[in-house]
């Protein structure tokens, strides 16, 4: 059973972190934000696939300025990622930036540091102060060495001298992120930050890599801090369409039993007894169920041999033979259906229960 650690709680629009909140998952845009059309866009797949956050980069004042327009066309809350320069952290929240993440130390100085809390305070915006192991100042370097799995001192101090900065210019509506591309260091340093503060922590490995090194890599250190109750929001971060880290994330959330969204998929790594282009329609089910609500489960076998058997327990399935394919539910068969039909008529299947369990729900 997993223990949550507690922590003060802090609201991004209207997502609690922190303090019990459900576990937050965010991602972050790849569009040119100045691109409003095209961010809009991407915006919309990512709260589709349940997105909770979304961050959008913010390099100048026209993507700043651009966060207006953006804001009126989501429908999830928006982060703006500021590094340097503390008039586009200003200007981003004046715009309805309903959260910002920024490294304090970086910002422009003292002064230019009140400045932008000020408008946080004004906004009643919260802020993620966010280190990693390449932005340490050098004078901690020099006293602690760089990050590592047996010594991530470095970058956790760095993260405490900058909350200290926002902190004692009387605001503390706050979480904390420390960033490495290392696992072992990621986890070690989460443990000890976790060990010296009460802020909601936003958790994730940097430049994980594409989808299966970033999804093992993520999945790995992630899934170790959350099952000891460390973590309050996360990021899947993959050199991939962002849409893929909403869906690693939730899967993580699902395989600890912390969060479910939507359905279950359970699928076969094929055999010799595969009769079916299994891959391309296992991917299109599983990107159709990121957009459903109900907790089902879903599986995709391969064959019509053990399939219905193996996925007994799943509400729902398919199972392919030669040229043709069969749906069950609860492991009985229903239907027949050619496989150049097997998609379509399976999918309207799953709008069916989707259906089905919205009608329920609302009538209770």
């Amino acid at each position: 059973m997993i223990t949550r650690r507690k922590t003060r709680q802090i609201r991004v629009g209207d997502i609690p972190i922190g303090g019990g909140a459900p576990i937050a998952v965010q991602s972050m845009t790849n569009t040119d934000t100045a691109d409003t059309e095209r961010t809009i866009a991407q915006i919309g797949q990512l709260a589709a696939a349940g997105c909770d956050l979304i961050r959008v980069a913010v390099p100048d004042l026209e993507a700043a300025a651009a966060i207006a327009k953006i804001r009126a066309g989501i429908t999830i809350p928006l982060i703006a990622d500021i590094h340097f320069d503390w008039r586009l952290a200003v200007v981003a929240m004046e715009n309805g930036a309903q959260g910002i993440r920024i490294n304090p130390g970086n910002i422009g100085g003292a002064k230019k540091l009140a400045k932008v809390v000020t408008a946080a305070r004004v906004h009643r915006v919260p802020i993620r102060v966010g280190v990693n192991s390449g932005s340490i100042e050098k004078d901690l370097l020099r006293r602690y060495g760089y990050p590592t799995p047996d010594n991530p001192t470095a970058l956790i101090e760095s993260a405490v001298r900058n909350v200290r900065l926002v902190e004692n210019l009387g605001f503390e509506e706050l979480k904390i992120s420390i960033k490495s591309s290392d696992v072992l260091t990621t986890i070690a340093g989460y443990r000890l930050l976790a060990e010296r503060t009460d802020y909601p922590l936003h958790i994730g490995v940097t430049e994980a890599g594409g989808l299966i090194a970033g999804t093992v890599k993520s999945s790995v250190a992630l899934g170790i801090l959350l099952f000891e109750g460390i973590g309050d929001t996360l990021r899947i971060s993959l050199t991939r369409d962002p849409v893929e880290e909403v869906r690693v994330g939730y899967e993580l959330l699902r395989a600890l039993r912390i969060r479910e969204r939507g359905p279950e998929l359970i699928s076969c790594p094929t055999c010799g007894r595969t009769r079916i282009d299994l891959f391309p329609l296992a991917e299109a089910v599983e990107q159709h169920l990121q957009t459903m609500r109900s907790r089902l489960k879903v599986a995709v076998m391969g064959c019509v041999v053990n399939g219905p058997g193996e996925a007994r327990e799943a509400d729902i399935g398919i199972a392919g033979g030669n040229g043709v394919g069969i749906i069950f539910k609860k492991g009985k068969i229903i239907k027949k259906v050619p496989e150049e039909r097997l998609l379509e008529v399976f999918l309207d299947e799953l709008r069916k229960m989707e259906e089905e369990s919205s009608s329920s729900s609302s009538s209770s």
